[in-house]
């Protein structure tokens, strides 16, 4: 008999969440086993060998590179992640690094099952509701941005090592050295980092050129990194080969958590981390969520992360909203699809946070009862669509007023990886450091996330505690999204995931749509504008190609449409084909997706 966990499944074209594997054999301890129950099953059957490829997406071709590297020499899609994530911490700092956090959700092929990895950031054991109130004020965004309170405990080294002890194939410090050597012998600044180091807007707003350790890094002498500079970085090298070496325990132990905790207790408004903090931190092995739909079963992260409620809420609701037959307008799919946020956005703002604290309705918002009544709702196209009662709906009593009302805003400093490897073993990892370049303290080669402000700053709406006010060893919600689609059969269809801080839950859904149901391929999915329908606006990208044409499109409607420029969308998307992997790289972004050259 194998021991392997069961998914809990509800009716025909329900939803489920879906346990996580069962850990392979390892002498290292099973991360949070506490948290999931293991039953036996019959073994599972031998399943076809992989035969359509390997590929890796992601947001720099240097690191998309050191993944198929790893790939070559036999390692798998855990391994060729990390290596990924390693060279984007050196490279694209101002998006994710080990000072961050992640959630990775990783299918293993041979033997059917999802895992998911929440690394997520946590707050310090002294953090209460009122870690963002200052003389009875809610903290401006950008005060709460720089300060020592905004820093969560990082969860990425451990991440890396939880990740790894399940499923590795690589030798463990073979996956640090492409970004060794790459810190070590030098690596050219990109046009997107130099662009923002030479942003006055963002360099007025952060204290990157004030903080010692930054302002030597990325302010030499004063001026920002131009672009193509060679830029070593021997202490970011030092502190991988340590990892590489000694494992999480030199990160979250000793030398390195000591200078994480001085800097954040550092000026300004200084945070109340400390060394025990680190030590305890663990990485969670949840159930993934997954919804069953018509033709396919989409799986993504449990809360914190928003991304198994809304991925599956919006690809529910837009089913529910068309006609079954006849053709359909352009009009017709959009204003589905708009809806379809509008009303998932509203609840996933009033109910997700950090489960291990609160109650949160995750089957209940993706129950099939739930949402055929709420596609019936409406609300006034310029109007702030309101949280639904799934209680009331599924006859379990009204739980509407148990929070009150949220509108955390989250900033996009974040990265996305998508990896099928040459087993058929998937990754979808969303990683962040929160807004641009974290917080601006420099630890090490690395820089310190600013996830607590994540948390809703103001902890109370008339009295009433949010779902997501701060509290000590919480995570904060996160709209990060790392999504793996299968095909009715179970067979993997499509690994897809964006950066974009509250925007992540639209621009996932559009590739999720364009491509299940638009019948486009993963680039042209990624290409189409996107279009955010939170709360009482409709924000349409109009620099791209259809953009002022769908904005006019739903401001003739009577949406109230915001026409943005410059988003900051990093998707990369890997659709399983009938003997081929199609890749998609964001043109927004400097990424690629690359194949693995037999």
């Amino acid at each position: 008999m194998k021991l392997k966990y069961l998914s809990v499944w509800a009716a025909p074209l329900a939803f489920a969440a879906c346990q996580p594997s069962s850990p392979v054999a390892t002498d290292a301890a099973e991360p949070n086993a506490a948290d999931t129950e293991i039953v036996e099953t019959a073994e599972v059957a031998d399943r076809p060998a992989w035969t359509k490829g390997a590929m890796v997406a992601a947001a720099d071709p240097r690191a998309v590179d050191a993944g198929l590297k790893i790939l070559s020499e036999g390692g798998n899609a855990i391994d060729a992640a990390i290596a990924v994530h390693t060279v984007l911490g050196l490279v694209e700092p101002q998006s994710s690094g080990i000072g961050g956090g992640a959630f990775m959700v990783y299918y293993d092929h041979d033997a059917d099952e999802l895992t998911v990895f929440d690394g997520r950031e946590t707050a310090p054991a002294a953090a209460d509701e009122n870690l963002f109130m200052q003389d009875g004020s809610v903290m401006p965004y950008v005060t709460a941005w720089q300060s020592g309170r905004s820093t969560g405990v990082p969860g990425m080294p451990k991440l890396y090592e939880s990740a790894h002890e399940m499923y590795g194939r690589a030798d463990w410090a073979s996956v640090f050295q492409p970004a060794i050597d790459l810190a070590t012998e030098g690596f050219e600044v990109s046009p997107r980092l130099a662009g923002l180091l030479a942003n006055e807007r963002l360099r007025e707003a952060v204290r990157l050129d004030v903080d010692p350790a930054s302002a030597a890094y990325f302010y030499p002498n004063g001026q920002p990194l131009t672009v193509g500079t060679a830029r070593t970085n021997p202490d970011y090298a030092a502190t991988l080969s340590a990892l590489a070496k000694d494992g999480s325990d030199s990160f979250y132990k000793g030398a390195n958590a000591e200078a994480i905790v001085a800097a954040v207790s550092s000026e300004p408004i200084p945070g109340a981390m400390t060394l025990a903090d680190l030590a305890d931190y663990k990485v969670k092995l949840h159930p993934a969520v997954c919804g069953d739909h018509e033709a396919v079963r989409i799986c993504s992260a449990p809360p914190p992360s928003s991304g198994g409620v809304t991925q599956n809420m919006i690809f529910g609701l837009y089913e529910r909203s068309l006609p079954w037959d006849g053709d359909l307008a352009e009009e017709d799919v959009l204003m589905a699809w708009v809806e379809a946020q509008r009303l998932t956005y509203a609840d996933r703002d009033h109910y997700v946070a950090d489960a291990d604290f609160v109650k949160v309705p995750t089957e209940d918002l993706i129950n099939p009862k739930y949402l055929d009544a709420r596609a019936a709702q409406a609300f006034a196209l310029d109007a702030t669509p309101q949280p639904g009662d799934p209680g009331e709906v599924l006859g379990r009593g009204p739980m509407i007023d148990m929070w009150g009302r949220d509108m955390t805003e989250e900033t996009p400093g974040t990265t996305h990886i998508s990896i099928v490897d040459q087993y058929g073993n998937a990754v979808s990892m969303t990683a962040t450091v929160e807004s641009a370049f974290g917080n601006s303290r420099m630890v090490n080669g690395y820089l310190l996330n600013n996830q607590l402000t994540d948390f809703s700053r103001q902890p109370r709406i008339n009295n009433q505690l949010v779902a997501n006010a701060p509290d000590g060893g919480k995570r904060p919600r996160s709209s990060m999204s790392p999504t793996i689609v299968f095909d009715e059969n179970g067979e993997l269809l499509m690994v897809t995931g964006s950066p974009g801080g509250n925007s992540i839950v639209a621009y996932v859904s559009k590739t999720l749509i364009g491509v299940l149901k638009w019948g486009l391929s993963a680039q042209e999915a990624i290409n189409l504008p996107n279009v955010i329908a939170r709360g009482q606006t409709v924000g349409v990208e109009v620099d791209v190609p259809k953009g002022e044409e769908w904005a006019a499109t739903l401001d003739a409607m009577g949406y109230i449409v915001e026409e943005r420029t410059g988003e900051n969308s990093g998707l990369h998307v890997i659709v399983v084909r009938s003997n081929y992997l199609e890749g998609g790289a964001d043109p927004r972004r400097e990424g690629v997706a690359k194949p693995l050259e037999e």
